[in-house]
């Protein structure tokens, strides 16, 4: 039976107890049915990987006593930073699930002129909260130890300018430009991808004004959830850690 990875905002350390969060230990106690003596795995993000002994499961809370670190994850050589046009809900979870499988680091939500999906304050941080759980069960899931960065959701031309990667690149169909044209970045790479419809004439130029590169993956036009992962799988297996 696999080991369940769980992750915990809390110090980690050889000899250390502490008391899960509530989701965990509802997952846990819940979902799972598991009871003191069972073993599970937990991170939290610094790049360490605990083995850890449930000692309590109950629903007062549920307690892990921390053994040995089994590995540590070094930071990616190649950053990747994911600029993306919100789109609607099903869409853009896959989206931010999916690249967090594939390893990107850094995630921008941004408004476009064409983003149908309208957040106000209070919408903005429920989905930021919803944002966030699904980045850690993916990363749960496939075995990271480091959380990707995730900004709230602000505007293109805001977030264009905070951009500071060695490569900028645009995914846009209508460039001449291909991956394997591009000169391998030294240690940073940033993707920017529209929403549904696409990005505007103007903010391609705004983007095209910030450094983007524009380049086309193939003959084909992807939908907004499907260029994200595409792009990153290739840009892991050109200059990443799927040439390891």
């Amino acid at each position: 039976m696999r080991v369940q990875r769980f992750y915990t905002s809390q110090p980690l350390s050889n000899g250390a107890e502490i008391i899960l969060e509530e989701e965990p230990s509802h997952h846990l106690r819940q979902v799972l049915r598991l009871h003191p003596g069972d073993d599970i795995i937990l991170f939290n993000a610094d790049g360490n990987e605990y083995a850890a002994t449930l000692t309590l499961v109950a629903k007062q809370g549920v307690t892990a006593a921390i053994g040995n670190c089994l590995r540590h994850e070094a930071p990616a050589e190649l950053s990747i930073h994911l600029i993306i046009g919100i789109s609607r809900g099903e869409r853009m979870d896959f989206a931010l699930q999916k690249a967090t499988e594939l390893g990107v680091t850094h995630i921008s939500p941004v408004f476009t002129e064409r983003c149908v999906v309208k957040l106000d304050e209070k919408k903005s941080i429920s989905r930021m909260t919803h944002w966030r759980r699904l980045v850690i069960n993916a990363c749960e899931q496939s075995g990271r130890c480091r959380l990707p960065i995730i900004d709230s959701p602000i505007g293109i031309g805001e977030s264009l300018s905070h951009q500071h990667a060695d490569l900028a690149l645009l995914l846009d169909h209508r460039s001449d430009k291909s991956l394997p044209q591009i000169d391998r970045p030294q240690s940073s790479v940033s993707i920017l991808i529209g929403p549904e419809g696409g990005l505007s004439g103007k903010e391609r130029k705004l983007a095209g004004q910030q450094g983007f590169i524009g380049i086309r993956l193939g003959p084909r036009i992807m939908r907004t959830e499907t260029a994200p992962l595409a792009t990153i799988a290739a840009i892991q297996t050109l200059w990443g850690d799927f040439a390891e």
